[in-house]
């Protein structure tokens, strides 16, 4: 992947994980009866879209074909909106964690941008090494990531 298509996918994956927390203190802040109703669907539907997109790539990935090997960098547009979205779920409820501290909010989603960004580059730095130096498949790897994740964020929903 080139650095300028990683960077890329790296900032709306780090655009998603600053928004998500906005979102959710906006929410809160001014509609928090309708918020809580929606709260308890967002580990679901969470769930459901990483377990999706990473069943996808697993599914693909074991067809066999040089062709259907997905990597992030052959995704969509859309798809890549669905998957950074996917994976911003949980950040939704943080959101309320500053009610009480609104001044300190664009510093906490400024950082929570900036991590995002840089786990995001390191991610492809390593996955790239760990493909192609010790021949693992990282799609199968990462069909697994997403559904884990999905499954931690429903967890966290539904018994936290």
């Amino acid at each position: 992947m080139k650095k300028g298509r990683m960077c890329a996918v790296a900032g709306v994956f780090s655009l998603f994980q600053m928004a998500m927390p906005l979102i959710g203190w906006v929410c809160v802040s001014t509609a928090a009866s309708y918020f809580a109703v929606l709260n308890q669907y967002i580990p679901w539907i969470a769930l459901v879209l990483l377990c999706f997109i990473g069943g996808k790539m697993i599914y693909d990935s074991l067809k066999g074909d040089d062709d259907a090997n997905v990597h992030l960098a052959d995704f969509s547009f859309l798809g890549l909106l669905s998957l950074a979205f996917a994976t911003s779920m949980d950040t939704l409820a943080t959101g309320v964690i500053f009610i009480p501290h609104p001044e300190v909010l664009w510093l906490a989603i400024g950082i929570i941008a900036t991590t995002c960004f840089l786990f995001s580059i390191t991610g492809f730095i390593i996955g790239h090494l760990v493909g192609t130096r010790l021949r693992i498949n990282v799609t199968i790897l990462g069909g697994v990531i997403l559904i884990l994740i999905g499954v931690k964020i429903c967890l966290e929903g539904v018994l936290g």
